[in-house]
């Protein structure tokens, strides 16, 4: 029996070499919330392959939550290049109406790209990002061999498993003026409760001078 865990311990362990977790392009914006402007957003890419380099990346963002505008962070040992689209409903911003928007961003690799079991950040600045829970975006990675695998999947609804190739998936916080309104209310509560109390304390306070005056008064 010993033998047989023994065994299956260093099968597992085997399998978990030989196959390492997958992993996928992803978006974060650490503290980013709906509508907000000016958030740095980072796109991470990792090269799965054991072979393979990525040498190209094209991020498709969402043209029906537009983010209003983009200024891409230089990456040494890549170029890239905007895509700007038309927008079916313009949007407004603090600087105005909005009818076009960055909606591709293509990334190339000027050298060796990104080596094999490694990684890439890419960073741009989003001027405003729109007003949802959650932006969607497609990314597109080239392997130096001309393939491409294309994360642009997303849940089948009402199921909570992970695609095989998921989209990356910005997720917001709830907006400024909401979380504001909401701290505002959570913190009515303590100062209520305090006033009453003083309340209670001053009248506690007002008996016990009145009794010792009636104490007084009946010597």
């Amino acid at each position: 029996m010993r033998r047989s865990l023994v065994l299956i311990t260093v099968t597992a362990a085997a399998l978990a070499v030989a196959f390492p977790a997958s992993a996928h392009v992803t978006v974060d914006a650490p503290g980013a919330s709906a509508g907000a402007g000016d958030q740095i957003v980072n796109v991470r890419v990792p090269t799965e392959s054991e072979t393979l380099s990525t040498v190209g990346l094209k991020l498709q963002l969402p043209v029906d939550t537009p983010i209003a505008s983009v200024l891409v962070q230089t990456t040494p040992g890549w170029t890239f290049t905007e895509t700007t689209s038309k927008l079916a409903k313009p949007i407004t911003t603090d600087d105005g109406t909005i009818s076009e928007a960055v909606t591709e961003i293509d990334w190339k690799a000027t050298g060796g790209g990104i080596a094999p079991n490694e990684f890439q950040d890419f960073t741009f600045l989003a001027g405003q990002l729109p007003d949802v829970d959650q932006v969607v975006f497609r990314a597109i990675q080239q392997y130096s061999d001309g393939s491409t695998v294309n994360w642009i999947e997303t849940p089948a609804a009402g199921s909570n498993a992970e695609p095989e190739h998921p989209a990356p998936v910005l997720t917001l916080s709830a907006a400024a003026g909401a979380a504001a309104a909401t701290t505002s209310s959570d913190d009515t509560a303590p100062i209520i409760l305090s006033i009453v109390a003083l309340v209670v304390a001053a009248a506690a306070l007002g008996l016990a001078v009145v009794g010792r005056a009636r104490r007084k008064a009946g010597q």
